[in-house]
């Protein structure tokens, strides 16, 4: 589905901005905003470039850069933190060998941060493209990582 037909599932109302940055996003294979993507959803919902790409980059979920096809998201909300998210972080970064903010060299998984993921009652948790998986050790770790490289 090309970008127009995707905006042409809205009325051109600002209202539908978040929805059509989302779809748009999704549509893409490489899970991020284009700049060709900010300008089309600019000019039709007559709204200015700088008021998008304001939008898509205040929002964490928005990216302008490419990533991964798993995006893994591990929340850092107090209740994740105390329960144990940053051993979830570093078994990330070790089995991936990249950093937060960064991509895998095949281009099979992002690693990013969430602000809060909303599954308090099974911290720690994180969030891989839109499966949330909760109480969380190494051990389940190493085994969902499997189970996307196994069905990638």
């Amino acid at each position: 589905m090309t970008s127009q037909e995707i905006i042409q599932k809205y009325d051109s109302s600002p209202e539908n901005l978040l929805s059509i940055l989302h779809d748009l996003q999704d549509a893409n294979q490489n899970h991020y905003l284009t700049e060709k993507d900010l300008q089309t959803a600019a000019v039709y919902l007559r709204l200015p470039i700088s008021f998008v790409q304001g939008v898509a980059t205040f929002y964490t979920m928005f990216s302008l850069t490419p990533r991964g096809n798993y995006i893994i998201r591990v929340c850092e909300s107090p209740p994740c933190h105390l329960l144990g998210s940053t051993t979830v972080a570093q078994e990330l970064m070790k089995l991936l060998g990249i950093q937060f903010g960064e991509t895998t060299g095949d281009k099979m998984f992002t690693l990013e941060m969430s602000s809060c993921l909303g599954v308090c009652g099974v911290a720690p948790a994180m969030m891989i493209n839109d499966e949330v998986y909760g109480n969380l050790t190494p051990q389940r770790i190493r085994e969902i990582l499997e189970e996307k490289r196994r069905g990638a």
